[in-house]
Order: structure tokens, then C-alpha cells, then sequence
């Protein structure tokens, strides 16, 4: 792979190997502007190693239900250091999460609890 001057450049099947990401969500992230990637001398892009910190961050915060143009707007700290904690800035973002995903439960529970007064009345009904 294309390397500079003490920086060694990986390319994206490599980044997908070391990350477990798809070529294709590499692609994407780059071309959101999470990641930089540069034009090998073949074309193809070539990544800087630290991107499979970042794009290893950015797996985790999809996991924790972050959109990419969240992500995006996140500083560099949270975007740019894999595991790295929630920046101060981030927090409010975090909490807006949280409660996104406890209304969401609450109503999964509600929606529980109406089935299965649902199936309790139909075996009343078929016991009588």
C-alpha cells in the first residue's frame, strides 16, 4: 500500500479486516466525512492507520443508536479516539439518547402489557 513519510497508509479492505466493518460502510463513513481517506497512486483510497480507531468509535456509537450526522457533529475527542469517553459538549446528546430509548422501552412495555390482557381475555373467554 501507498505510504508517506513515516505515515503508513492502509487500504479500505485492510481498515474492513482490522475493523469487522464493511467496505461498503467504510465508503459511507467516508464519504460523510468521518473518516479521511486519501487517493492511492492506483486510485483507490488509502486510510491513515488511526482510522480503524475511528472507525471502530463510530461502530460503537451507531451501536448506542447515533445517527451518522450526529456522530458528525460530535468534537473530535468522542469522533477520533476509540472508547473514548463523552466529551462534556456530548453529554446533553447522551441524555437526549437515554430518554429516546426509555420512552422507547416504556412504550414496548405498554404494548407487552396490552397483548397479554389480550391473550388473558381469550382464555377466560374459552374457559367459560
Amino acid at each position: 500500500m501507498t505510504r508517506t513519510a513515516d505515515h503508513p497508509l492502509i487500504g479500505i479492505g485492510e481498515l474492513a479486516r482490522a475493523t469487522g466493518a464493511s467496505v461498503r460502510s467504510i465508503r459511507h463513513y467516508d464519504d460523510n466525512g468521518l473518516v479521511t481517506s486519501v487517493r492511492a497512486s492506483n486510485g483507490y483510497r488509502a486510510f491513515p492507520h488511526a482510522a480503524i480507531a475511528q472507525i471502530t468509535q463510530i461502530q460503537r456509537l451507531i451501536a448506542t443508536g447515533f445517527s451518522l450526522a450526529d456522530i458528525r457533529s460530535f468534537p473530535d475527542c468522542m469522533r477520533l479516539i476509540e472508547g473514548a469517553a463523552a466529551c462534556p459538549e456530548t453529554k446533553p446528546l447522551h441524555r437526549e439518547r437515554l430518554r429516546s430509548i426509555d420512552k422507547q422501552i416504556a412504550d414496548l412495555e405498554r404494548r407487552r402489557r396490552r397483548l397479554l390482557d389480550t391473550l388473558d381475555e381469550g382464555r377466560a373467554s374459552t374457559q367459560d
